[in-house]
């Protein structure tokens, strides 16, 4: 179909179903990475890899050769400057380079905040820029503005415990990271999916510490769930000197007090189609592999 699409963090958590859903969908799929040979002994042999980093102008533009798409999905940090370093300026010079290889689109994971433009957010803030930076680019997007990915909740583990920090209530629309990359693949379809920021929710909402209980129910029954106050994990964050730990307490204090209310998600399920596992599904998915 002489479609080559490169896809820049596809050995991540949520780069690799959308580099696995571009390959079932008929693209040759090149993979960006600092180390190929770790990321092919990963995700195997079906996937062209090469040499390069979002900070490194001449990989980038190597990697973009040829390219009809490029897709990305960035996380930097701990600090705020590592967030804007990687997310913000990685991405635009992705997208400018992009636009002088004359790639006929460039697909996007941002973050269903942005659109409140919650600037005290250090990622938040990243991806608001690095949109702004990819609209002006000039090149045919799409932006996917996604509430909290299922997958994420692993992130909550520490060893034989899943950590809630604060008491995060506020419900939020769980996606299925195999659902989101759906959509991804077929925004490269649809010509009226170019230059659109979608919203984009999944089937049903669940506060954090209700979906993690579901999760360990199903899935981990071996962990226990403790709730953290915020106040004692920036105690902690402090006087261990822990960078990371740090950034994270303080972007789940900034979750503490939001839910998914962001934007409206008519239009993404128009036009892409809706996410449709359930938290329950995936839950038990995981379950299943773990087997």
């Amino acid at each position: 179909m002489g479609r080559t699409t490169l896809v820049v963090g596809g050995s991540g958590m949520l780069g690799e179903p959308v580099a696995r859903r571009l390959a079932a969908e008929g693209h040759e799929v090149r993979i960006l990475s600092r180390n190929p040979e770790r990321t092919r002994a990963k995700l195997g042999e079906q996937f062209e890899y090469v040499q390069g980093d979002v900070e490194n102008a001449d990989s980038l533009r190597r990697a973009l050769e040829g390219c009809t798409g490029v897709h990305v999905n960035l996380m930097g940090g701990p600090r705020a400057e590592d967030f804007d370093r990687v997310e913000h300026l990685g991405t635009k010079r992705i997208a400018d380079l992009a636009a002088r290889a004359n790639v006929e689109r460039l697909t996007y994971l941002s973050g269903a905040p942005v659109a409140g433009e919650h600037w005290e957010d250090p990622a938040t803030k990243a991806k608001s820029l690095a949109e702004k930076a990819i609209q002006q680019s000039g090149v045919p997007y799409t932006i996917f503005r996604v509430t909290w990915l299922m997958e994420s909740l692993e992130l909550f583990i520490r060893g034989k415990n899943a950590i809630i920090i604060g008491t995060q209530a506020h419900p939020v629309r769980w996606v299925a990271a195999d659902d989101y990359a759906k959509l991804v693949a077929r925004a490269y379809e649809l010509p009226e999916a170019a230059n659109k920021t979608f919203f984009v929710v999944g089937p049903e909402g669940y506060g954090k510490g209700d979906a993690m209980r579901l999760y360990i129910e199903i899935a981990r029954p071996e962990l226990k769930l403790r709730f953290m106050p915020v106040w004692l994990m920036k105690t902690i964050a402090a006087l261990s000197f822990n960078r990371q730990l740090f950034a994270d307490v303080g972007r789940m204090a900034f979750y503490d007090t939001i839910g998914d209310d962001f934007g409206d998600p008519t239009e993404s399920k128009r036009i892409l189609g809706t996410p449709t596992t359930t938290l329950r599904q995936w839950c038990e998915q995981q379950a299943a592999k773990r087997r």
